[in-house]
């Protein structure tokens, strides 16, 4: 139902009329069935009328079917371009800590294969709307020849339904379990890609990969779909016999039990005869609608709900202008997420911190892995919602309302970023020139040059991206600079430039600057050293006094 539920929120308009199209084409049928039922068995005294009526009927029969296909074709299209909106909106709209935890093979395999089960579920949904409203002309059709009769084929019609829903509903649930695999398979997937070089240095590993992971999951998934199909396959050669056997019924057994008359007889077997096409369009398109169906009940499991309206997903508010601020405090922030398998969970808790920043000072994060840091990171931008305490800037509490205007104040560099080809959301053209002074600066106008708004390639090692990322997160010119580990993958000669001369300017810019660190030989240029260890702040002390107690302590 959910599926005819979008269809209708996006067009419905547009349903309504291929509806009525859709009627009146059931009708026409209805209509050229009887008049050719009548032409056979000389009903009517007005036989030379037949041949106008046989053609007014035809031309009304295909108009209609035309009109309800196109009408149908374009609603389709239109909940499809929606229900992508939509999800692309939602996923930019929940939370991060939310898409984390499902993981990026979850998603993929959302955006495609469920995406893509819908887009085909509303590709037949034409055919199935005209063989619906051909069935329901036939059948009143039926019902005017005879209520006996039609009764019986009700009943008829009534266990085959029944008995090929049960079946279909069995179907449906193998259908589920191979949705659950093709989470596996991606995962699968994304290890065979961003894994290629360590599965072709360790033949062990890669044999290893493939008999006890990937063989698997693939059968698996064929299994089920194969299953899940083939009772599908049962279910309709049961309604295809089903079919048969009404029409031997209605043909052999009916006139000698009722004493059925001829012409109603023809009629009755003419019509059901009619009625095989649409019937089988009916039945290969309950496999297409049951995928779509688990496809959707995967969307909602994600909590990835296209029950929206699309303006207000897609739509932006009018945010408040960034003005200077002179104070950001954490009081008393407490984060709390759990990892590891589900046999095997691991909690992590952060907090509870209080901390409080000034304007233009340069703080460095530092500690142990898995002491915190990205997490704090992650809670200083507005990126994760702290489970407690709140988040002030110049003494406003950061509520929701005000999450999107906060975090506007954030330029980042992470250690996972993504790098945009283009320069999304900064004005290029006024600021082409300072754009290519800083390409110059990183050191990499020899490789990439800024063509409108583009970047001439991405396609650069890890540290030259990370500069493409440091030279956006320029452009942006936010109050405050966030960079996790950015001179990791920077040779000697990179990393000392980064720390002793693009920090001061950015700092001599009026900017504050977040840096998550190792390298401990820069300490100093740090106002401030904040070091976590297990979720809690171990010292938070000035730059120079930090680096003359690590240097005593090492010296002792």
């Amino acid at each position: 139902m959910q599926l005819f539920y979008l269809l209708l929120r996006s067009a419905w308009r547009t349903v309504a009329g291929a509806g009525l199209a859709g009627l009146l084409n059931g009708a026409s049928t209805a209509g050229l069935i009887a008049l050719i039922n009548a032409a056979l068995n000389n009903l009517t005294n007005l036989q030379s009328l037949l041949p106008w009526g046989f053609t007014i009927l035809g031309i009304l029969l295909l108009f209609t079917h035309f009109a309800s296909q196109v009408l149908l074709v374009q609603a389709a299209q239109q909940a499809v371009s929606e229900m992508r909106l939509v999800l692309g909106s939602r996923i930019l709209a929940s939370p991060l800590r939310q898409l984390e935890a499902l993981g990026n093979a979850q998603l993929l395999a959302t955006l495609t294969d469920d995406v893509e089960a819908v887009a085909r579920s509303f590709s037949v949904l034409p055919n199935l709307f005209n063989a619906i409203a051909i069935v329901l002309g036939c059948l009143l059709y039926m019902a005017w020849l005879s209520v006996p009769l039609f009764f019986i084929l009700i009943v008829l019609i009534g266990f085959g339904t029944g008995s090929y829903l049960f079946l279909a509903g069995k179907a449906g649930r193998f259908l589920t379990a191979a949705r659950v695999q093709q989470d596996r398979l991606f995962q699968h997937f994304r290890a065979l890609t961003e894994g290629n070089k360590e599965l072709k240095l360790n033949r062990e590993r890669r044999q290893a990969f493939i008999t006890e992971e990937f063989q698997p999951t693939v059968a698996e998934a064929r299994k089920q779909n194969q299953i899940g199909l083939t009772v599908f396959a049962i279910a309709a050669s049961w309604g295809q016999l089903l079919l048969f056997v009404t029409i031997g019924f209605f043909l052999f057994t009916l006139p000698n039990l009722l004493g059925v008359s001829g012409p109603v007889m023809s009629g009755y077997v003419l019509t059901i005869i009619y009625l095989m096409l649409p019937m089988q369009h009916v039945i290969e398109a309950i496999p297409i609608l049951s995928r779509a169906s688990v496809a959707l009940a995967k969307v909602e499991s994600l909590q990835l709900t296209l029950n929206e309206d699309i303006s207000r997903t897609t739509s932006e508010t009018e945010l408040p202008p960034l003005g200077a601020w002179q104070t950001l405090e954490l009081i008393n922030i407490r984060h709390t997420y759990q990892s590891g398998s589900p046999d095997n969970p691991f909690t992590f808790t952060l907090g509870p911190l209080n901390l409080k920043f000034q304007a233009g000072e340069l703080i460095f994060i530092v500690g142990g892995n898995g002491s915190g840091k990205s997490t704090l990171a992650k809670i200083i931008t507005g990126l994760y919602d702290p489970e407690g305490g709140e988040i002030r800037l110049d003494g406003q509490v950061i509520t929701p309302d005000l999450q999107e205007w906060y975090r506007q104040h954030f330029a980042t560099v992470f250690s996972d970023f993504f790098l945009f080809d283009r320069l999304l959301g900064i004005e290029t053209k006024n600021n082409l020139t300072q754009a290519e002074d800083y390409i110059k600066l990183l050191r990499l106008a020899h490789k990439v040059a800024i063509q409108g708004d583009r970047l001439s390639t991405t396609n650069l090692s890890q540290g030259e991206r990370k500069r493409l990322g440091l030279l956006t997160a320029y452009l942006e010119n936010r109050p405050i600079y966030l960079f996790d580990e950015w001179a990791a993958d920077q040779d000697p000669i990179f990393r000392d430039f980064f720390y002793t001369q693009m920090l001061p300017t950015l700092q001599q810019r009026g900017k504050t600057i977040f840096a998550i660190s190792h390298d401990d030989r820069y300490f100093k240029v740090a106002d401030r050293i904040i070091k976590l260890d297990y979720g809690q702040i171990e010292s938070d002390t000035l730059g120079r006094e930090y680096q003359a107690s690590t240097t005593s302590n090492s010296s002792t």
